[in-house]
């Protein structure tokens, strides 16, 4: 069990240090946007857009990893206080009963969405725009799919706590 949640976790790992990149990129590329506006009086509306397309990525596709390095904002009233089978417990169920089923309706009710956009290869409805909106939607499905991963990987890392107690790092049994 373990094991399959290492390798997803690794996954989603990869994927978040991937698109952290692009925060750099967009500050790069919000200097050049300014610079050109302002000192130049100039400007490309596919530039400007590629910022908002970055920006989207690092949201939608750095959800799962804000999430497993429980980054995500959360009311912490009780939760704090918990010991390690009551935090595991409220994890399992948030994953099961909250996280899948939301991640699942998001997928089910954006589906024919980003299909329709794929039909089209929708592009920008701005002149000199970039030409890959459809791919930009597409990232709802990556979110969602990625999320659903990551979900899974916290129910079996908490079931295994809930059925077999504590579990240090490196495998054993505290």
């Amino acid at each position: 069990m373990n094991g399959f949640a290492d390798a997803i976790e690794r996954f989603i790992d990869w994927c978040g240090r991937a698109v952290s990149w692009l925060t750099l990129f967009m500050v790069v590329i919000t200097f050049i946007v300014v610079v050109l506006r302002y000192l130049f009086d100039t400007g490309w509306i596919a530039v400007q857009e590629s910022i908002s397309y970055m920006h989207a990525a690092v949201f939608l596709v750095g959800a799962a990893y804000t999430l497993q390095h429980d980054a995500h904002v959360r009311v912490d009233i009780f939760y704090s206080r918990f010991g390690e089978q009551a935090r595991a417990w409220v994890n399992l169920c948030g994953a099961l009963f909250m996280l899948m089923p939301f991640m699942f309706f998001i997928g089910w009710m954006s589906w024919e969405y980003v299909l329709d956009s794929w039909d089209v290869l929708e592009g920008s409805r701005e002149a000199g725009g970039l030409p890959g909106v459809f791919l930009l939607k597409s990232l709802i499905l990556v979110m969602a799919t990625l999320l659903m991963l990551q979900a899974t990987a916290q129910v079996l890392r908490n079931l295994n706590i809930v059925l077999h107690g504590a579990v240090n790092n490196d495998g054993g049994h505290d």
